[in-house]
């Protein structure tokens, strides 16, 4: 699938290139993205640029769709849809995202991730997209809860890291629901 362009009122989303290697090498310093991800630490620019390569071949294959977050040409942060799997009845997708230190709490992954959202249910056609995040992250499930995401469960040791298994919640999006925030039964502070 060729590469989609999304806007919104503030951000500006596309397919990472070259041109994102340093912003991404930068932002994965901060301690809190490989907490929290499955980015690696320490984390290169090697790295950066094999993350480029494989979200090129992603968006080639359609198994993935993955966009830099950009505030005034700025990288802000990174929104991804993984594991997309087509179905007649509607396809599902994972939603993942991380926001650079200096742009937390501004609003710019929600911004972000209901635009991915919106694009995957209309273009796509998805029926669901699933969410999943360590226990203790507390800003992702914020972040879901204020996209609409219904908390679906604990898994136990659910979700792996190159530091090991962790116990993950779990929650979930449907294409029928309501956008709105919903109550979880997890404290969110």
């Amino acid at each position: 699938m060729e590469p989609v362009v999304l806007r919104t009122e503030r951000l500006v989303l596309r397919a990472i290139g070259a041109e994102d290697v340093d912003a991404i090498t930068t932002a994965c310093q901060d301690p809190e993205i490989p907490r929290w991800t499955t980015v690696p630490s320490p984390y290169s620019r090697e790295d950066a640029e094999g993350f480029v390569e494989l979200t090129a071949k992603w968006w080639d294959e359609g198994s993935e769709t993955v966009w830099g977050v950009l505030r005034d040409d700025v990288l802000v942060g990174v929104v991804g849809l993984h594991r997309i799997t087509p179905h007649p009845h509607g396809g599902v997708a994972e939603i993942g995202y991380w926001a650079t230190a200096g742009t937390r709490g501004r609003g710019f992954t929600v911004e972000a991730a209901r635009a991915a959202i919106d694009w995957a249910f209309a273009e796509l056609e998805l029926a669901r997209i699933t969410w999943r995040a360590v226990v203790g992250n507390i800003p992702s499930a914020r972040t879901a809860r204020a996209l609409g995401f219904r908390y679906e469960g604990l898994a136990r040791q659910g979700l792996t890291h190159a530091h090991g298994r962790y116990d993950g919640w779990m929650g979930g999006l449907l294409a029928s629901d309501e956008r709105a925030p919903v109550a979880w039964p997890i404290d969110l502070g």
